[in-house]
């Protein structure tokens, strides 16, 4: 999400944009008034599949849609739900959820993509529940896996790690202005960077 020239529309100014860019053009982003937040790590390499599925996992679709939504407003910064909805379903995606003492404790969302396959949303509770509903994703996708990392969550690179993942690219996290408070500590991985 966010221009990729880093030139913002002029009919956009009163807003605010956040866009993920490659790291050399940071200064270019900075000239259009874009502000570093963070960086994104993105992780990659083959994990093999867990020899039995966590307790507690569920179809992602089995979930009311409104409790997803409403978990994804914490973790991100603007209301989101007709591309959620789109995103969950979207032919190819495969989504987990973990219930976890009958309360909902993470999600995620498994893609295919050119090479192996793609995690995220991954959005949990702790690392614990993100490390289940990780298992389950990659049961669905086996492989060659990737996973967006915020720099900042440091439980989401240490699974990336422990899972024999291996930085493979970066991006900066950038916006034009204030954003409302989210919760960087529950996202375990990035939705995407491909859009724009």
């Amino acid at each position: 999400m966010g221009c990729a020239s880093g030139t913002r529309p002029s009919r956009a100014r009163p807003r605010t944009i956040g866009l993920d860019g490659v790291v050399a053009q940071q200064g270019n982003y900075r000239k259009s008034g874009f502000q570093l937040a963070y960086a994104n790590i993105r992780y990659g390499g083959r994990v093999a599949p867990a020899a039995a599925a966590p307790a507690g996992i569920v179809p992602l679709a089995d979930v009311p849609f409104a409790t997803v939504a409403a978990d994804d407003a914490t973790v991100f910064p603007a209301p989101r739900a007709s591309f959620l909805r789109a995103w969950i379903s979207a032919r190819g995606h495969v989504g987990r959820a973990l219930v976890r003492d009958g309360r909902f404790a993470a999600w995620g969302v498994i893609r295919p993509c050119r090479t192996g396959h793609k995690i995220g949303p991954l959005v949990a509770d702790d690392r614990a529940a993100a490390e289940a509903v990780f298992a389950a994703l990659v049961a669905a996708g086996p492989g060659e896996v990737f996973l967006d990392v915020p720099s900042v969550n440091r439980d989401a690179a240490a699974l990336a790690h422990d899972h024999g993942l291996a930085p493979v690219f970066e991006t900066a996290r950038m916006y034009t202005g204030a954003i409302r408070p989210v919760r960087l500590e529950r996202v375990f991985g990035v939705t995407t960077f491909e859009l724009g």
